[in-house]
């Protein structure tokens, strides 16, 4: 049963804004991505911040809320003819009169310049909305030209309060830790 379990954070990932933990400061009450996304319509972005943060998280909320396509890629293994795939999924879709795609690039920074260039015709026009994580400051890694077309999000570590709530979740809503026997030890 354990092999074909998906791991503890596929299982707990948020589902809405409402049980994201952290980044209050961009997604809480009056928050400018959460006012974004209650009126419907996200730029592109660039999210920046530490691993484990909730930056894929969050840009899967997005999609889901506004109801968009979603179309992932990890600049680690991906290439301009995944991206260029991608743009033509989103050209056929508005031929269609569907909604326009989402396409959230994990490790954005690690895109060539000439992969980089191949999104900006995309993301100038509208076709898709680009949401790039990064762990890497964009303004040195993302050419000047994309990074123009894109807001950039600072995500912040999670507190030590907000690792606790987590935690609490973890332990009360999965399946698997519901049969162990574990208790908080707090200091």
């Amino acid at each position: 049963m354990l092999a074909n379990t998906p791991p503890l954070a596929e299982r707990m990932r948020p589902q809405s804004l409402d049980t994201y933990i952290g980044q209050q400061h961009l997604v809480g009450s009056g928050g400018v991505l959460r006012k974004a996304i209650e009126l419907g319509s996200i730029p592109s972005l660039l999210l920046w911040g530490p691993p484990g943060v909730g930056k894929t998280t969050l840009a899967l909320i997005i999609s889901k809320q506004l109801k968009r396509p979603f179309f992932s890629l990890s600049a680690i293994n991906a290439g301009v003819k995944d991206i260029r795939a991608i743009i033509d999924e989103a050209i056929e879709l508005k031929k269609q009169n569907k909604a326009l795609p989402i396409l959230f690039i994990d490790e954005i920074h690690r895109f060539s310049k000439s992969q980089q260039d191949s999104l900006l015709g995309a993301v100038e026009s509208g076709i898709i909305t680009l949401i790039g994580a990064t762990t890497e400051n964009p303004s040195f890694e993302v050419i000047s030209a994309l990074l123009s077309r894109c807001q950039v999000y600072v995500l912040q570590q999670l507190s030590s309060d907000e690792l606790v709530a987590l935690v609490e979740q973890a332990i009360t809503q999965d399946e698997l830790l519901q049969r162990k026997k574990i208790h908080i030890v707090e200091q």
